[in-house]
């Protein structure tokens, strides 16, 4: 008799509930500090194998969370998906689903009928793990610009140390996407003996000078509102909502592809009767369109997790980190076998940075698969294209052994 289909509708696994779990020890980070206490926010997804070997971990992008998959339990009033016409797709008739669930549940690319999937908010976060809104210990207050800042090879320490504290030893994938792409590639070279497998989508070793500026921008637009007040504006009652605004918007855009953009709006009007001869309304569609995504997302993110996030994310260089400015030698220890998803429009992460990788890994004679996926959504088709993107995920994690 056949076995019934997968369900692969929205929210497949089922109504979650994010959970916390305070780190026993100080996390150490690349700046030479200290961080405890540090809390750090998880869901999970499928059931643990009794030899506790079929768990993935998904890592997140700059904007994301620790709810990837399924319905919030208590969802909050802004929707934290993210990715270009997000609030159109689903249909799933109620709030809170994952910002990646079309990826992760029963039948899916990251199968929870086979694996166990652990899914953080990232250090310095704001979505319930310790970052900038945290309470500072040492003074009772938020720690705003006060608070240490941050590198991914950090992020990925806290990952490791959640996992300890779980009593996960290793890891069957570890995948992300954009910024979560960034942890699973330094998670192979942190912890080569503990990752079998790697997932790195839309990502890069090192981002290349344009993104650099792009992120400036956006940064300095926060720095620049003089609500952010050197970054203590939390309980002052004012926030840097306007720089924020202004930060999302250009994030936004560089996420985006020319095609997409003239698609989706062209040069339509917002207004039926013609230009209005205004310069402070929005009257092109794509203009309402970029207003909009700034106004929800300054209701759900904290501008000090974005300015320590992009920090981050402009930090990350393989080579110079962990190779003397060489790429090969920084992946020399890799022993995880790579998958590597490349957009041929995103222009942000673009798929040479992923050849890159591919040759370097490739003259080493590691395991290592490059698959360019041609797509017009830009950076935000890790998100959109689910997909095209699972029967690829898919085949290369049924090469492993577990789950």
């Amino acid at each position: 008799m056949s076995q019934p289909a997968p369900t692969l509708a929205p929210g497949s696994v089922g109504t979650v509930e994010t959970q916390y779990l305070d780190l026993p020890q100080p996390v150490r980070l690349d700046c030479g500090r200290e961080l405890h206490p540090v809390r750090v926010a998880y869901e999970t997804y499928g059931a643990l194998s009794p030899r506790r070997d079929n768990v993935i971990l998904v890592c997140h992008a700059l904007s994301g969370d620790a709810h990837a998959a399924g319905f919030a339990k208590a969802p909050p009033e802004e929707s934290t998906r993210d990715g270009f016409g997000s609030e159109d797709r689903d249909g799933a008739g109620r709030k809170g689903l994952g910002w990646w669930d079309g990826m992760i549940g029963p039948g899916k690319a990251f199968d929870t009928d086979r694996f166990f999937v652990v899914s953080t908010n990232l250090l310095g976060g704001c979505r319930g793990t310790t970052g900038p809104s945290s309470i500072d210990p040492a003074t009772g207050k938020p720690y705003g610009s006060d608070f240490p800042v941050i590198t991914v090879a950090d992020m990925v320490r806290t990952e490791r140390a959640l996992l300890d504290a779980l009593g996960i030893e290793r890891l069957a994938a570890v995948a992300g996407g954009s910024l979560g792409g960034m942890q699973a590639l330094e998670w192979a070279i942190l912890f080569p003996d503990q990752v079998d497998a790697v997932v790195s989508i839309a990502s890069t070793h090192a981002l290349h000078p344009q993104g650099v500026a792009w992120n400036a921008i956006a940064r300095d637009a926060i720095m620049r509102d003089p609500a952010w007040q050197g970054g203590h504006y939390h309980g002052t009652g004012r926030s840097p909502d306007a720089g924020m605004g202004v930060a999302r918007m250009v994030g936004h855009i560089t996420y985006l592809s020319a095609p997409a953009l003239s698609e989706k709006f062209g040069r339509r009007l917002q207004f039926a009767d013609d230009i209005r001869y205004t310069i402070d309304e929005p009257e092109f569609e794509v203009e309402n369109y970029l207003r909009h995504q700034a106004d929800s997302f300054v209701k759900r993110f904290d501008a000090n997790t974005y300015l320590y996030t992009s920090r981050a994310l402009t930090y990350f260089d393989l080579a110079r980190q962990h190779g003397g400015g060489s790429l090969a030698q920084a992946l020399e220890g890799v022993s995880a076998r790579t998958l590597l998803m490349a957009f041929s429009s995103d222009w942000l992460y673009p798929p040479s940075a992923s050849k890159e990788i591919e040759e370097a890994l490739r003259a080493l004679g590691k395991p290592v698969e490059l698959h360019v996926i041609e797509a017009m959504y830009g950076h935000d088709c890790f998100l959109l294209e689910e997909a095209r993107q699972t029967p690829i995920i898919r085949r290369f994690l049924a090469q492993g052994g577990p789950g």
